[in-house]
């Protein structure tokens, strides 16, 4: 069924609620696990019908061992003086991610061993994780770090790294067929704005939008999950569902304000690939990349043994705007706007997918007499529209799908759709199995 967008806000105004929850979500301290995952995915509950599945330390997921649970309730490096060098309180990126609990001083040599710096700009923080190697380190600016004194440092991580669970949230909508549309994004990313705040809350408006919808084609499966790990372990608990994946694509780094981005799946022609080709092909300065194997979620659900039909949407590419993975990378970096439109354009593909079919011409010797039919009079003279008429009998052999005719034809994808009602109001065309073509009516 085709998307209500009675039911979808403009996009400035979306833009603003999103731009919203993210304010509320960016002090809440993420990592690959714990209970700010956990707080992430209550809030976002509250707008739309998710649910937790957690997977216990020590599960065997495929290739991966799920990792125990990390929490901090405080850590801080306090210089000679007394005074605090560098706070967790003050942002979640000045503490490595899964840094062990130490309680200790050390002189100056010793603590700049596990000083994490970036390179590229003096005065930001930048965002470093140890997941699968246990060490403990900090974060801070180049500036800060290197006008450090001589002296002893007490330093001090009070957390925890103890068996627990890795958690995701998941939204279920069903629809009128069995095929699965897969969109997520991931969750584990701490105090950083466009990777990935803006992929979580582009998705709880998409969540939003087609819980609102009164009919789906599609059965949907909204996916909140740490990187990685997270997807992998929705492929382990769900394998009643992979083989029903027909479409999907990754939502990441969507709130700057660059020209939007669609990664192709591995397949690299799959239907999600047309239609986001569709889609963007009229948006300024949207590109559509070839498949890598570098990247977010996409890495999981195209490797070999899934090769599932996924891509990725973003703005700007996630190491190709210089704020990613530090602390310049805030809430002053992703606008509204941006925000908005890129939930319009994810609920555009995902509306050319609920609206593709396979149709067949009915009439297909020679051109059918549209004038009697009162095609022409309903066109108003349109070259536009009568392109798109010509276009979608002339590709309708029952082979290809009104993507495939939006993409040849060059013409939008909302234009197929109209002239492929018309002419299925009309007779012209059927669909699959409906009846017999060639009646040369």
């Amino acid at each position: 069924m085709p998307i209500d967008w009675t039911t979808v806000p403009e996009a400035d105004a979306v833009g603003r609620e999103l731009h919203g929850l993210m304010e509320e979500l960016f002090p809440v301290p993420r990592s690959l696990t714990g209970d700010g995952v956990r707080a992430t995915l209550a809030r976002i509950g509250e707008d739309v019908p998710l649910r937790t599945v957690e997977l216990p330390t020590g599960t065997q997921v495929f290739d991966w061992t799920l990792p125990r649970e990390w929490n901090v309730r405080e850590a801080r490096i306090e210089g000679p003086d007394g005074a605090r060098v560098v706070d967790v309180a003050d942002s979640s990126l000045h503490l490595l991610g899964y840094s062990v609990p130490v309680d200790t001083t050390v002189d100056l040599a010793t603590l700049r061993e596990h000083l994490h710096t970036d390179p590229r700009d003096p005065d930001v923080v930048p965002y470093r994780t140890s997941y699968w190697a246990e060490r403990w380190g900090f974060c801070t600016s180049r500036r800060v770090a290197e006008a450090l004194p001589e002296g002893e440092y007490r330093v001090r991580i009070d957390a925890t790294l103890a068996d627990g669970h890795v958690t995701y949230g998941e939204v279920a909508l069903d629809g009128e067929r069995d095929g699965v549309v897969l969109l997520t994004t991931t969750v584990c990313h701490p105090a950083l704005a466009n990777d990935n705040l803006s992929g979580m809350a582009v998705l709880a408006g998409l969540a939003r939008v087609l819980a609102a919808q009164d009919r789906l084609h599609h059965t949907f499966r909204l996916v909140w999950s740490p990187g990685t790990i997270g997807p992998l372990c929705w492929l382990h608990t769900n394998p009643d569902l992979v083989d029903r994946v027909r479409h999907g694509f990754a939502v990441s780094c969507v709130g700057d304000p660059g020209p939007l981005t669609y990664k192709r799946s591995r397949r690299e022609n799959a239907a999600v690939d047309r239609a986001a080709e569709v889609v963007l092909r009229d948006r300024p300065g949207a590109t559509v990349r070839p498949w890598t194997p570098y990247g977010g979620d996409e890495r999981q659900f195209c490797s070999p043994g899934f090769d599932l039909p996924f891509g990725a949407l973003s703005r700007t590419p996630a190491d190709a705007f210089p704020e990613y993975h530090s602390s310049a990378d805030d809430l002053e970096l992703v606008r509204p706007e941006a925000l908005g439109d890129s939930l319009h354009a994810a609920l555009a593909i995902v509306d050319a997918l609920e609206r593709d079919e396979t149709l067949v011409n009915a009439s297909p010797y020679g051109e059918p007499q549209l004038g009697r039919r009162g095609l022409y009079r309903s066109l108003a003279g349109g070259s536009s529209e009568e392109a798109a008429i010509l276009w979608v009998l002339s590709l309708s052999d029952g082979t290809a799908g009104l993507l495939d005719v939006a993409a040849r034809s060059g013409l939008p994808f909302p234009a197929i759709r109209e002239a492929a009602d018309a002419l299925l109001d009309a007779g012209l065309l059927v669909r699959e199995g409906d009846a017999q073509a060639g009646s040369g009516s």
